[in-house]
């Protein structure tokens, strides 16, 4: 008879490099999605993100910082990171004898309860919500490509790449030369304040203008960008040659990446940082779509440095308790990113207390900073105690309650 794989992972079996990357990398979200609370702010067309044009000394770090580091380079890197989780969930599948089609039905119920999270996440905090993003992009990417082979992935992967690089290419030359007349100013002229749920203090209309933009994002961030699917490609392709299972196998590889990945990504983002700091008399959207171009290449790059580290602190034989605590909320990644909007938006949205319209971006990006520790102590707490997070354990629950039903009626076909 077939075995039937009816349980998630242990949390001791786990690697280490994708869980300190989820950890860590949780920072980063936290700060890239500071700006949409400064709701009394004047913001510039620049970003997606939608930073401040104004401010201190602090206040243009802060945002440099984020548009360096952080703007549009997570999601890609927890796309990458989410595709190798599904790489490594279906050989596992795969070495149990769980039949295909069974581990099929698996993904996509979860993938249906991850968006059917984010949905929820949106009408309840926050309209950024990137667990539908995600939901959607397994639910149509996975039967697409997941037994594709190593060369056909190769092959869309490449051809991804060059659309966006040829897109990239020509909003920047397009956008150097256009004439003066036309040209964006700098974010000063064309500055303006979105009609923005958070500065709603009503909650129920602010509900459905969330709902509303996580309606448009969701898909636009899935697909249309570009990012997600070849960082989600990438991921699936890595999970493979089980990259970061064995960091130590492929060190030449990992180096590699970390240095070409950053290295454009920084060539991608540090233009938008300085066009958005400085605001010459050029369309302010010139490098913003060559910074989500370059995102891919940074969150590969970040993803490739936390293999990096993982090896290092596998020779020195060490693990210390801030890496310790940084696995645990990586490995509770879902959780952490919900209590993110649990923590943050109640105390910074108007129809919250209404912090949002008293800071400015250096002092959001301080509380960010904060309600991100609270996550990592959260989440070492839970792990000293041998506990799963809450998010987590509802999400699997949901996935594999019918697994047992799922794998028998496989089995029976088998035999």
């Amino acid at each position: 008879m077939t075995q039937v794989a009816t349980t998630p992972t242990p949390l001791a079996e786990r690697s280490l490099a994708p869980d300190l990357a989820r950890g860590t990398m949780l920072l980063l979200i936290a700060l890239a999605n500071t700006p949409w609370f400064l709701w009394t702010a004047t913001r510039s067309e620049l970003q997606t993100t939608m930073h401040a044009i104004d401010g201190s000394l602090a206040d243009q770090i802060a945002q440099g910082f984020i548009i360096v580091v952080a703007d549009v380079r997570t999601y890609p890197m927890f796309a990458f990171l989410f595709a190798y989780g599904i790489g490594q969930l279906y050989a596992r599948q795969a070495a149990k004898g769980v039949p295909e089609p069974a581990t099929r039905r698996l993904l996509q119920r979860r993938h249906l309860w991850l968006l059917a999270f984010g949905f929820v996440h949106a009408a309840l905090l926050w309209s950024g919500d990137i667990l539908g993003t995600y939901g959607l992009a397994g639910l149509i990417l996975v039967p697409l490509f997941l037994r594709r082979s190593d060369t056909v992935l190769k092959v869309w992967i490449i051809v991804l790449l060059g659309i966006g690089a040829v897109v990239s290419s020509f909003t920047v030359f397009s956008g150097m030369y256009v004439p003066p007349g036309l040209a964006g100013g700098g974010a000063g002229e064309q500055a303006f304040a979105l009609p923005d749920p958070y500065a709603d203090p009503n909650y129920l209309t602010s509900m459905v203008s969330r709902l509303a933009m996580w309606v448009f994002m969701t898909p636009m961030f899935a697909f249309f960008t570009l990012a997600v699917p070849t960082a989600f490609l990438i991921g699936i392709l890595a999970a493979r040659h089980r990259i970061l299972d064995q960091p130590g196998a492929h060190l030449p590889l990992l180096r590699r990446l970390a240095v070409i990945g950053i290295g454009v990504s920084l060539l991608g983002s540090i233009p938008a940082a300085y066009l958005h700091l400085t605001a010459p008399p050029i369309n302010e959207w010139t490098f913003a779509i060559a910074a989500m171009y370059t995102g891919v290449f940074g969150g590969v790059g970040y993803a490739a440095l936390f293999g990096l580290l993982a090896v290092r602190l596998q020779r020195t034989g060490r693990t210390p308790v801030t890496v310790v605590a940084l696995a645990a909320l990586g490995r509770r990644s879902l959780s952490g990113y919900l209590a993110q909007s649990v923590l943050f938006i109640p105390l910074l949205a108007a129809f919250g207390i209404g912090f949002g319209a008293h800071l400015s971006s250096w002092s959001v990006a301080l509380l960010a900073v904060v309600t991100w520790l609270l996550t990592v102590l959260g989440a070492y707490w839970l792990d000293q105690r041998g506990m799963r997070g809450p998010a987590e354990v509802l999400l699997r629950r949901l996935t594999y309650r019918r697994s047992k039903a799922d794998g028998l009626a496989a089995s029976n076909e088998v035999n």
